[in-house]
């Protein structure tokens, strides 16, 4: 009789579950609605520094060359300049020019070369020995030296006045850049 009892209550027990299985699911509904707004200002600073006029390297690397290389740069708030250009060395040139001279034989030309250069015809003067006058050399040279004083190194005017203009270019530049 256990055994029956075992078995109707499994048997019970079994319909129970079954019953449990077969019932309708639970359903839930839920809504759920969300609105997002989002403002935002963003402002950016960018702090950079100016922009730099950079002077151009100018290359004179070559020894046999009179010249000597010249730039500069100037920068403002505003505008930024900067330029070059070589210069002749006039001395330099002389000094070739009256070697080259000398070398070929002719020390008359070469001596006459070096007193177009003001400090050397007062030099040759205090020495005694003049510098060559029209192929003349000694005191025939001094003699047409002191008759032609306007000849003498030093004693020539600036006529062009390329000195005055280009004094007066600069100052003017330096003026304009000073109002920016």
């Amino acid at each position: 009789m256990q055994l029956v009892a075992r078995l109707a209550v499994a048997a019970g027990l079994a319909m129970f579950t079954s019953l449990a299985i077969a019932s309708d699911p639970i359903v839930t509904e839920s809504t759920s609605t969300s609105t997002v707004t989002t403002r935002g200002e963003t402002e950016t600073t960018v702090k950079s520094p100016p922009n730099t006029a950079v002077a151009p390297g100018i290359n004179v690397n070559n020894s046999d060359l009179c010249t000597v290389g010249v730039s500069g740069a100037v920068q403002t708030q505003i505008l930024g300049i900067s330029g070059g250009k070589t210069v002749r060395d006039m001395n330099c040139e002389r000094l070739k020019n009256a070697k080259t001279l000398y070398d070929m034989g002719m020390k008359v030309a070469a001596v006459s070369v070096m007193c177009q250069d003001e400090r050397v015809f007062n030099a040759m003067e205090m020495a005694g020995t003049p510098c060559p006058y029209d192929g003349e050399i000694g005191e025939e040279a001094k003699k047409l030296w002191d008759e032609n004083p306007e000849l003498k190194p030093g004693n020539e005017e600036n006529s062009d006045g390329k000195s005055f203009l280009a004094g007066l270019s600069l100052g003017g530049l330096l003026g304009l850049l000073l109002l920016l």
